[in-house]
């Protein structure tokens, strides 16, 4: 199998995140790789795949942002399908080993929480967990309220639980508040995880949010 350098990848990754919002800049990229790196480990998965899959799992977010995730071509625009396509193109152009290409582009296509692509093998199952480890905990917290001053919407409405419940996208509307994603998301991953580091690692991060939210309601409230 011939292995491209990962620092060759890295570099063509990151001219992907130039000016890039900081809820999913190149940081989030990094750690992500990082948590990753560690899942596959410690779950026996190929970390070359997973690492390299890691790096750019991203890299058609800034476009999904520059158009708000609307309808291009009468499709709407996906980051992951996109970016699995750039990436095909990328590493094919690099000469990579066919199959792992192949098994490249599907843990991409497949990391995103909002689509109907499902992670199918080991390395797809630890990216997306990685990925979505980043959401939540201290990290996924402040990547959150960023998110609310990069589209400048709302951290909070009040009536976040009863608009999930009237099932109306919000998305990148003046409404899509921080607690919103909270509520309709962030809360949920948990539950969502493949693997069993991935479980290991949301419990405790999922523990310290929900401290957080219950604090910041008791402060909205004027509670002691």
């Amino acid at each position: 199998m011939k292995k491209i350098d990962i620092k060759e990848i890295e570099k063509i990754a990151q001219t992907y995140f130039v000016g890039a919002s900081a809820c999913h800049d190149w940081t989030h990229v990094d750690r992500v790789r990082n948590l990753a790196c560690l899942i596959a480990k410690k779950e026996g998965a190929n970390t070359y795949i997973v690492e390299v899959a890691a790096l750019l799992h991203d890299i058609g977010r800034k476009a999904e942002f520059a158009c708000k995730g609307e309808d291009v071509d009468g499709t709407r625009f996906c980051h992951a399908q996109e970016g699995a396509k750039e990436t095909q193109k990328i590493l094919t152009q690099l000469n990579m080993n066919k199959e792992v290409v192949k098994q490249i582009v599907h843990c991409i296509v497949s990391h995103r929480y909002r689509n109907n692509y499902k992670p199918e093998t080991l390395e797809a199952k630890v990216l997306f967990d990685a990925d979505k480890l980043d959401s939540i905990g201290a990290v996924g917290i402040a990547r959150d309220f960023v998110f609310v001053g990069y589209f400048n919407t709302i951290m909070y409405t009040g009536n976040e639980v009863e608009s999930i419940k009237n099932g109306k996208n919000l998305d990148y509307t003046k409404q899509d508040s921080g607690v919103l994603e909270y509520e309709k998301k962030l809360k949920h991953i948990k539950d969502k995880m493949f693997t069993k580091t991935g479980k290991a690692i949301a419990k405790n991060r999922h523990e310290f949010m929900e401290q957080f939210f219950e604090r910041f309601w008791d402060e909205i409230n004027g509670k002691k």
